[in-house]
């Protein structure tokens, strides 16, 4: 049966029944032709208070001049967006995971309200990506994620910078190592103009998985933000939507397993971000797609650290595009069987055939060949052990670190640790623990980019170790162990911490553990109470009550009723 490119604004637009909603739509400026066509929402997430999204208000633009001329009518409309970057190292960062749930469920909303035949979503800054991924998907119409693109880097001193070295200078800078103005000089050349902060960071860890899932067209989120190609990628993915919608090819159908599988792959060959994670299983949540934490380690660890990238390696995404793109890392890995081939992205071809086209710039070394890997494995590691029975998980790229056993130095929150550490009393061997930051004890489940680029600033990225129940940016580096599962504000193992106890990370046998028996530990946890939740009342206290762990993706969930209740 042929699929009907207006399944669901005919409910809303057709018939004399329907005059009431004609009439308002035609006030703004929709004509009596625009409404008989399919309607194709357009979920922005622009927002003038970060330079990530800054532009997507532009882009929308050449996605609904492609939506016209392929013969849909573009509607447009707005989510939130928070910065993880600008709100690092505040109590404000503890919205940004919230927010995930938040952009989700606006687009869920706008799309069941005013019955979209398909949604194209613009996002670009790290929880918007998952964000319009999972309310896209709960709609379960054609639709896609474009990436608003990179940054492009900044220069100081003769060489390229991101936002990364200015969150290390932070603690270079404590430390007497960095000068007032040698700092202001950084802070001001590192971030040269809008796009995505510029390594393989958390946005463009997503963009680039979003390609290999299947939720992103190949090709589409290599070319930076500011780069004259990206209005012709705007373009091109507004008439790719319609086509998409007039063949009824909806995202769950595209996104297997096997496509996960895919999305993992693209994440560890290219040192990618701990939070894909999260968000990973966040979506395969929504699509219902068995995947569990332990898959990542699974399929990292049978795949070759390809890219050289930052945070752990020498380039930038910028650098990724000229070397070429995300479409060479794939047909790199498809050549290595590490990659499904067969599987389907938004043209409705494969993923192989897709990136068969790849375009390598003689002489790049951005993207390693096969017989010369950065890394025999993935750069995501799970731990579990009798501090994380539910799993912890460590990025490996860029650190040659596979033990470390030290004596706990225990922190009730993420400005204890940092005030430490630029105070100068974190030591050699210490093993900084910082908890109550999970997803529900933050609530939010801050990331640590601020403290962990802090210690490496310090020089002790080497010699110190750090876990926590919170997480981390795609820009950390170090042997730092984010996600501890189960938290800390939910009588998790790691509330029954103490300074002193030695803690002992082992990369190889994929533990985590404290010097402690298992008796101890319940004794511990015996005399311990829950703490007063941080937020009574509004967003961040209805999120700490519904918010599930990290290891299952921290999203919120309708509570199960007791027998009775």
């Amino acid at each position: 049966m042929e699929f009907d490119p207006r399944h669901r604004s005919r409910l809303l637009l057709d018939g004399p029944g329907r005059a009431a909603a004609r009439s308002y739509l035609k006030a703004v400026g929709y004509s009596e032709e625009d409404l008989q066509k399919p309607i194709v929402g357009i979920a922005n997430t622009w927002t003038e208070t970060m330079t990530c999204n800054f532009h997507l208000r532009d882009l929308a633009e050449d996605v609904k001049r492609g939506i016209r001329e392929a013969g849909a009518t573009p509607m447009e409309f707005n989510t939130v967006a928070i910065s993880d970057g600008i709100t690092m190292g505040t109590e404000g960062m503890k919205t940004s995971l919230v927010s995930r749930e938040v952009i989700a469920d606006s687009i869920e909303l706008m799309g069941r309200g005013h019955y979209f035949d398909a949604v194209l979503c613009l996002a670009a800054c790290d929880k918007t990506m998952p964000g319009c991924a999972m309310g896209l998907l709960r709609l379960d119409v054609p639709g896609m994620v474009v990436y608003g693109g990179s940054i492009a880097p900044g220069r100081y001193k003769g060489k390229d910078v991101t936002i990364q070295d200015v969150f290390e200078a932070i603690g270079a800078h404590s430390r007497g190592r960095m000068t007032d103005e040698e700092l202001k000089e950084l802070e001001g050349a590192a971030c040269p103009g809008a796009g995505a902060c510029g390594g393989q960071f958390t946005a463009n860890t997503m963009a680039l998985a979003f390609e290999f899932l299947g939720l992103s067209p190949i090709g589409t989120a290599s070319p930076p933000a500011m780069d004259p190609r990206k209005k012709e990628v705007a373009y091109r993915a507004g008439k790719l939507v319609v086509e998409q919608l007039r063949r009824g090819l909806k995202p769950k159908t595209i996104l297997t397993r096997l496509a996960f599988e895919n999305a993992i792959a693209g994440v560890a060959a290219t040192g990618g971000s701990t939070n894909a994670v999260l968000h990973l299983l966040a979506i395969a949540g929504e699509v219902g797609v068995p995947l569990s934490i332990d898959d990542f380690d699974t399929v990292s660890a049978r795949t070759p650290t390809l890219a050289d990238l930052k945070p752990g390696g020498r380039f930038v995404a910028a650098d990724l595009d000229r070397a070429g793109g995300v479409p060479l890392v794939a047909k790199r890995l498809i050549e290595a069987g590490r990659l499904d081939g067969s599987q389907l992205t938004p043209s409705g071809r494969s993923i192989a055939d897709e990136s068969a086209v790849a375009v390598e710039e003689p002489g790049q070394e951005v993207v390693r060949p096969l017989d010369r890997p950065l890394k025999l494995t993935g750069g995501l590691v799970i731990l579990r052990g009798n501090i994380a029975p539910e799993g912890c998980v460590i990025k490996v790229a860029g650190s040659e670190r596979n033990s470390h056993r030290g004596p706990a130095r225990v922190f009730e929150s993420e400005e204890q640790a940092m005030a430490a550490v630029l105070s100068d009393q974190i030591q050699p061997d210490d093993v900084v623990v910082i908890r109550y930051e999970g997803p529900a004890g933050g609530p939010g489940m801050r990331e640590m980019l601020g403290v962990t680029a802090a210690i490496v600033g310090a020089g002790l990225g080497e010699t110190v170790a750090l876990m926590t129940d919170g997480r981390f940016s795609g820009a950390t580096r170090g042997l730092m162990a984010g996600h501890v599962a189960p938290e800390a504000a939910r009588g998790g193992p790691i509330a029954a911490l103490k300074d002193g106890d030695v803690i002992t990370f082992d990369i190889p046998g994929r533990r985590l553990d404290v010097d402690l028996s298992d008796e101890e530990i319940a004794a511990r946890l015996a005399g311990w109470a829950a703490p007063k939740p941080r937020y009574e009342a509004g967003v961040m206290a209805k999120y700490a009550a519904l918010v599930s762990s990290a290891s299952e993706g921290a999203v919120t969930r309708v509570p199960v009723p007791t027998p009775g209740s």
